[in-house]
């Protein structure tokens, strides 16, 4: 049962902190696709892939006092920024995580925005179609995105370097 817990500890261990709770969501998300043991079922949403369970369990870590959840007024929203406490590192210790790829990907993801991660995650969840129905489903769930045809090429080189990753480490 806190194996996906633990998971979700390893992940911020390696992140150290996460600002924003879309970043966090398409992270995740993107590391699940990529093969990594993220269990959190996802649905499609305004932003793309979304996890209640990852809420809850974001939720959850933070009750236990793992996780320290900010929250900065930035006028016209809110924004969240987790990071991992020593709790949190010692609860993590009790579990044998194996996620060899993780420094790799995240290495990758971290220096990416919400809205490009936005973006990966959107086509990586309409991935069972062909190449250009990826793209023009993007256009039409993300019209207000304006995503460019570069950004769109980005991501899926993205894409592509983030799998041969995953698959070249384990």
């Amino acid at each position: 049962m806190l194996t996906n817990h633990a998971n979700l500890m390893r992940f911020f261990a390696e992140a150290k902190e996460i600002t924003g709770r879309k970043k966090l969501q398409k992270m995740i998300y993107i590391l699940q696709v990529c093969g990594l043991p993220f269990e959190e079922k996802y649905q499609f949403h305004f932003y793309g892939p979304y996890s209640e369970e990852l809420s809850l369990r974001m939720e959850e870590l933070c009750n236990l006092g793992f996780l320290l959840e900010t929250k900065e007024d930035k006028s016209n929203f809110i924004q969240y920024e987790y990071r991992v406490t020593a709790e949190g590192l010692n609860f993590l210790e009790q579990f044998a995580v194996d996620m060899p790829q993780l420094p790799d990907l995240f290495t990758i993801l971290k220096g990416k925005s919400a809205r490009f991660l936005e973006l990966a995650a959107t086509m990586l969840y309409f991935r069972d179609l062909p190449k250009n129905e990826v793209e023009e489903k993007v256009q039409v769930v993300k019209p207000k995105q304006n995503y460019t045809q570069d950004e769109v090429q980005e991501a899926w080189t993205f894409i592509d370097q983030m799998m041969t990753k995953a698959k070249g480490t384990h």
